[in-house]
């Protein structure tokens, strides 16, 4: 009963202090020239005609010439002139913006890296400062800058994209609209000049501009849009969200490309089941820091960093036994799913060899979790 009153105490004061941060809207696509940046615009105009006091905090048009035309009548807040290495550069203002209050504000390339030396290192940190000062914001931004996407994104077209925003970023929004074309009408846009200049065309079907690449990325941003929708349901009636809560565990070593693919991959399962996740890290005597290369430390560290920015519950347990470890989190934690990542050996010899997995496939079976195993 007691912990009834608390939990019903606890979602009333969230929905205070949801109330009084701007709403925020994003739009997303599966790459550039889908029509984000026009479609704010449009929105914009719209909002103008209704009486709502809207301004441009940042808008980048890349000179596309139907999209530029949309700029003409609507409001725009100066940007803040930074001089970086002898260039002058502009960036968004965050404090004028603030200053001013508009009702809604728009600020694209939401995965931008701002200028060094600005208060924030990256965009998304601005448009949460604006929120949080009470300021509605409509963004954009592209499929591929998510950042537990970013392996499927590496497989699908060879780039390692470097701007990324934490997955938790999007789930702060109150709307994400995805904004579609089939492969033909981009590769058509792309063919009249509608998304880069002549010069660049042809590097850019012959790149990224693929037929097949861009379909992979459209489901991907379909499938992003899809559980956005299924978040927003089950949060907005938490009956259904109690009636199927998931609670992920993530187990990572300090092999930092196999922990980074662990931790986007149980990401993306967590958001899949709108539930919450850990990462735990087991020290055993023969990783202790003495023992361990120094690259190896800053690699854990950097992990647990991308696991917070993800939305993780960071754990780092010291024990001898990780099976033990991993079994006793996952008794205090109540966790319905474990994730670990694909052994280096035949998976098959490992279980019939490995105490480890021996011990977790019995344990976890008889205690009714799922054991996941991350390729």
């Amino acid at each position: 009963m007691k912990q009834e009153k608390e939990n019903n105490a606890q979602h009333f004061l969230d929905l205070i202090q949801k109330s009084r941060k701007g709403k925020f809207k994003v739009y997303i696509g599966m790459s550039a020239g889908v029509g984000k940046t026009y479609r704010m615009l449009q929105e914009a105009h719209s909002l103008l005609k209704n009486g709502i006091d809207v301004k441009i905090g940042y808008i980048e048009t890349h000179l596309r010439k139907e999209t530029h035309e949309l700029l003409f009548g609507l409001p725009l807040i100066p940007r803040r002139t930074i001089f970086y290495k002898g260039k002058e550069l502009e960036e968004l203002d965050v404090q004028a913006i603030i200053n001013l209050r508009p009702e809604v504000v728009i600020v694209d390339e939401l995965a931008h890296t701002n200028v060094e030396g600005s208060k924030n290192e990256k965009r998304w940190q601005d448009v949460l400062e604006i929120l949080e000062a009470g300021i509605n914001v409509i963004s954009a931004v592209n499929i591929q800058h998510i950042e537990s996407l970013n392996e499927d994104v590496k497989r699908i077209t060879g780039i390692d994209v470097q701007e990324r925003i934490p997955d938790n970023v999007l789930r702060v929004a109150d709307e994400v609209v995805n904004i579609d074309l089939t492969a033909e009408d981009l590769i058509a846009r792309l063919k009249e000049g509608k998304i880069y200049t002549a010069d660049k065309i042809q590097t850019a079907l012959t790149n990224f501009f693929k037929s097949e690449q861009i379909l992979q990325l459209r489901e991907l941003a379909l499938k992003e849009v899809a559980s956005q929708v299924v978040r927003k349901v089950e949060n907005e009636i938490p009956q259904l969200h109690a009636l199927k809560h998931e609670r992920l565990l993530a187990c990572i070593s300090s092999n930092d490309k196999t922990a980074k693919i662990v931790i986007r991959k149980a990401a993306r399962l967590a958001g899949y089941y709108n539930g919450s996740w850990c990462v735990m890290y087991v020290e055993t005597p023969k990783e202790n820091p003495i023992k361990i290369p120094l690259d190896k430390q800053r690699h854990l560290i950097n992990n647990f960093k991308l696991a917070t920015q993800l939305g993780a519950e960071v754990i780092k347990i010291e024990h001898k036994n990780i099976a033990d470890a991993i079994l006793m989190t996952v008794e205090q934690k109540q966790i319905t799913t474990v994730c670990i990542g694909k052994p280096h050996l035949n998976l098959f010899k490992v279980i019939l060899s490995t105490t480890i997995f021996r011990r977790l496939l019995n344990s976890l079976s008889l205690s009714n979790v799922d054991l996941v195993i991350l390729s």
